[in-house]
């Protein structure tokens, strides 16, 4: 039976916006009695012996909300009508948030207070359950007591990978299926017409527009490639789809399959008609280039780039708008925060002394490519249209949304003498969690951890017998766009001198209302047209001559080729060093940072395969599609490519201490979107570290003391409002309002400058005022500051590269506000630089000019301090506007994170942290 929430304090969500108000009414109590039935699966208890731990119950680890994200029928109505929860959906969410004001008292005794043991094996006396999936003698799937966490242990390899596959769907089937859906664009007719759904599959489909021959394809050149370890990930796919399939098999037979089937009209409740349709390995590719896309796919943007550089260009002229337009992109800022900061180059999409073959439109011919056609309904109407441009926005920009943390400390600083790391990713928050944790043992295979549910063969983020791994998003550049020359018309283009048709790949798509989704009846057909050089993206002329814009990413068409690098991950056999965790990663062809931790070592890797460009060609720009600027060694027919070395990525082993929050990773090192200057959320976890390093004595407890209080930091605050200030303050403040305002912000900022409860559960801010006084000065700051002196075209397109903000309650993308992650993409470096120049100090890497005041230290005082009496006007209820989930002026609840439903199980929101979704803390204590 479900239980009640558990008293951790949570802002329980208002009406549920996905189920209409019958399940509100009383009639709800009966439908729920009927179909209560007993579902219990628990065998008898067994005890599992942990194998092979070197952490000596130092390792731990996190994942919201909790580990189960499958629910009945029943199980949902009970929690959309009365607010319960089924076991353990939500009993990692309250000790995640409640490190938010318990973490000042730390102690290493007390870590597990707020994250779980996760030593391998269970003690005998947690055994909640023992399954021997589809009555399987050579695999066991044992779940603890306290989290519900799947413990497989296998015999042989096949047994093992198909309870992982077992486990997979009883925790996560639903999920499963969402997302094979979204990776083959046909989330709208599997889920509903929605909005979100509309937005979800554009943004994913138009980037990785596969048909079925195209994922087959995939799969057989992974296999093909890698020799014995390929065979074997295909031997290990095949049996855990087989685990997947056989819990659809006896959750239809036993009618405890998810209700979301029912709700969403796939099954009857009551006859059990309908099918769930069994998973197969395309199935796995189309999940994993949501993933990839997702998070492991740097690069893109050239078109805004080139839009803004004609902008400079127009204003100042050819040679010194490049000079600003360089400034504000700050490919290799000097004060940039780094990973590999001990002065090692790694050169890469560095600025060529002549670029060759550049190819920027005519100023205002830029059109980006349609998707939808044909739309009906709900598909296009102004909702609809407004959903499109931001997925389309959101897929074509360089930016990757706020993707992960790591801080990696050499035991040279510890108290201990070994290694200690606090990481994990930054996937987003949902209901259920995108990840899951398990742990699987078996031949070949020993690790606990995270992975991406419906792709856990494998565990891609965790811990193995004396050592422990993790990954933050990279976002260097693996995309390039191409002008096609078009010709015959708008379809056809030239290919090495030939006209060519391009292909036209096409989803269909149409809903109607269900009980989970009353958006009323639509439809559409997302059209992509392909080219050799990749997808179309854009339309435009260059020189009078109609071009397409295409994409060409490295990893298109290779969605699965990193399995060999989570295999080798998984390999005790393989993994025994930082050098052979190196080479595991080298086989990962998505844009990730690495970091590796044990005993004795750390090291760190930057994965992707980074094309080797054309000798002139300016990697920011889109370049002719001709022979001459194409990647070195590319063959069309595969996507393949020369890649650089894997000594040319950044990668170190035993730097002193390493940290990550998708920040710059090494001198010479240019990542795709923009924002690596001198004032980066890393700079946030350097600072601390750093500290912590030179004190020496570094615990678990201290360096996850030192994430947390990141976890918390306006980055604003901390790293620019100190600079605004003394401008202000060089001469005394008259004005009341604006007097006022500065006390607060300084009482704020002596505070910490921290976007924190006034006590755990109060759901206000200290020092409020201040907070909204910043949030509404900032965008008032950086219009003033700048806009007058680039204009408003070149401000407005630099805005398109670069926005200015990302505070906690600002949406992202088509997935909506309330994320968590923050402070990743905005101007804070251009203001932070200015400041200072306008103040006389000294910057590295200035702006071409002082903007603020035209210079002045009077004159940009005089700009702040209007506009910050404009701000200090501002209300609560226009600074946080409200949503769905908020009322206007909420404060809290505007920053709070939500778990985006994605089932039909709801929880509360949380207060705001700026944190990994799944996170690790490990120090190992010894090494095999």
């Amino acid at each position: 039976m479900p239980r009640r929430t558990p008293r951790f304090t949570l802002d329980r969500l208002r009406t549920p916006g996905r189920f209409p108000g019958f399940l509100k009414t009383a009639s709800v109590c009966a439908l729920i009695a009927g179909l209560l039935s007993p579902l219990s699966q628990v065998a008898a208890a067994a005890e599992v012996t942990a194998a092979n731990d070197y952490c000596g119950g130092q390792c731990s680890d996190v994942l919201p909300p909790g580990e189960n994200g499958n629910a009945t029928l029943a199980q949902i109505l009970l929690n959309q009508a009365f607010g319960t929860q089924p076991d353990h959906a939500e009993d990692q969410l309250g000790p995640y948030a409640n490190l938010a004001k318990g973490y000042p008292t730390l102690t290493n005794a007390t870590i597990n207070t707020f994250f779980n043991d996760a030593s391998f094996g269970v003690a005998s006396d947690q055994v909640a359950s023992t399954l021997s999936p589809a009555g399987r003698s050579d695999v066991a799937i044992v779940r603890d007591k306290k989290t519900g966490v799947p413990h497989i242990t296998g015999t042989t390899r096949y047994g093992t990978e198909f309870g992982a596959g077992y486990a997979a769907a009883q925790d996560r089937l639903w999920l499963m299926d969402v997302f094979r859906h979204v990776g083959r664009g046909q989330l709208t007719a599997f889920a509903g017409g929605d909005p979100s759904n509309q937005g979800l599959e554009q943004q994913f489909w138009r980037n990785a527009p596969y048909t079925e021959a195209d994922l087959q394809a995939q799969i057989d050149n992974a296999v093909a490639n890698n020799g014995t370890r390929g065979q074997q990930a295909l031997a290990d796919a095949n049996a855990y789809l087989a685990g997947i399939n056989a819990y659809i098999d006896a959750s239809d037979s036993g009618r405890y399959f998810p209700g979301e089937y029912v709700l969403t009209g796939h099954k009857d409740s009551i006859t059990n008609a309908g099918t769930i349709d069994h998973f197969k390995i395309t199935d796995l590719v189309a999940l994993a280039s949501v993933i990839g896309a997702l998070f492991g796919s740097g690069g893109g943007g050239e078109v805004t780039n080139a839009v803004s550089l004609l902008a400079a260009q127009e204003k100042y002229g050819v040679a010194q708008g490049t000079q600003v337009w360089e400034a504000f992109r700050e490919r290799n800022d000097p004060e940039a925060v780094l990973t590999v900061h001990n002065g090692q180059s790694f050169p890469y999409a560095t600025k060529p002394a002549s670029p060759q073959g550049v190819a920027l439109p005519d100023t205002g011919s830029v059109a980006s490519e349609p998707l939808i056609y044909d739309a009906t309904g709900t598909g296009g109407d102004a909702t609809a249209t407004a959903t499109s441009a931001t997925a389309t926005a959101t897929a074509l920009g360089s930016a990757r949304r706020g993707m992960s943390n790591a801080l990696v400390v050499s035991g040279q600083a510890t108290a201990s003498g070994h290694p200690i790391a606090v990481f994990g990713p930054q996937t987003g928050y949902f209901a259920p969690q995108l990840l899951m944790l398990q742990e699987i043992q078996g031949p070949g295979i020993s690790a606990r951890g995270a992975s991406f549910a419906g792709l856990s063969m494998y565990v891609e983020l965790g811990r193995g017998q004396d050592y422990a791994w993790s990954a933050t998003t990279s976002g260097q550049d693996i995309i390039d766009t191409y002008a096609v020359e078009l010709c015959q018309d708008d379809y056809h283009y030239l290919f090495h001198g030939t006209c060519t048709a391009m292909d036209v790949v096409e989803q269909k798509n149409a809903w109607k209302p269900t009980t989970a989704d009353a958006t009323a009846a639509g439809s559409y057909t997302m059209r992509v047209y392909r080219t050799k050089y990749g997808p179309v993206e854009y339309r435009a002329t260059v020189g009078g001559k109609k071009v397409a814009y295409t994409t060409l990413r490295s990893s298109f068409m290779h969605e699965a080729d990193s399995i060999i690098g989570f295999q080798m991950l998984n390999d005790p056999d393989y993994v025994k060093s930082p050098q052979t965790f190196q080479s595991a990663v080298q086989h990962i062809n998505y844009t990730f940072n690495w970091f590796y931790a044990d005993s004795t070592h750390t090291a760190y890797y930057n994965s992707g395969d980074n094309p080797v460009r054309a000798s002139g060609v300016d990697a920011e720009f889109p370049v002719w599609a001709q022979s001459a600027y194409e990647w070195k060694s590319w063959v069309p027919a595969t996507n393949t490519a020369a890649y650089t070395p894997a000594s040319a990525h950044p990668n170190s082993i035993d730097q002193d201490y390493y940290i990550s929050w998708n920040n710059k990773q090494a001198k010479d090192y240019a990542t795709a979107s923009w924002g690596d200057g001198s004032v980066h959320r890393g700079n946030l976890l350097e600072d601390r570290v750093k500290k912590l390093v030179a004190a020496g004595g570094v615990t678990r407890a201290s360096l996850t003391k030192a994430m947390a209080d990141a976890a918390l930091a306006d980055l604003r605050a901390e790293d620019v409002l100190p600079d605004l200030l003394k401008v202000i303050n060089s001469s005394t403040v008259t004005d009341s309002t604006a007097a006022a305002a500065v006390t607060r912000l300084q009482t704020w900022l002596t505070a910490g400058g921290k976007r924190t409860e006034t006590a755990a559960g109060s759901k206000t801010y200290a020092d409020a005022d201040a907070i909204r006084i910043l949030d509404a000065w900032w965008p008032l700051l950086v219009k003033a500051e700048f806009e007058p002196g680039l204009g408003t075209s070149l401000y407005t397109a630099f805005t398109a590269n670069l926005p200015i903000d990302e505070t906690p309650s600002a949406a992202h993308g088509p997935t909506g506000a309330h994320a968590g992650s923050s402070f990743q993409y905005g101007w804070w470096s251009y203001v932070d630089k200015d400041i200072r120049s306008v103040l006389g100090e000294s910057v590295q890497g200035a702006l071409p000019q002082k903007y603020c005041g035209s210079g002045t230290v009077s004159s940009c005082r005089d700009i702040l301090i209007s506009t910050l009496k404009t701000a200090a006007g501002k209300t609560a209820a226009q600074v946080y506007p409200g949503d769905a989930l908020c009322a206007a002026g909420n404060q809290w609840c505007a920053d709070s994170i939500v778990q985006r439903t994605l089932g039909g199980i709801k929880h509360g929101n949380i207060s705001w942290q700026n944190r990994p979704t799944f996170q690790q803390v490990v120090e190992f204590t010894s090494h095999r």
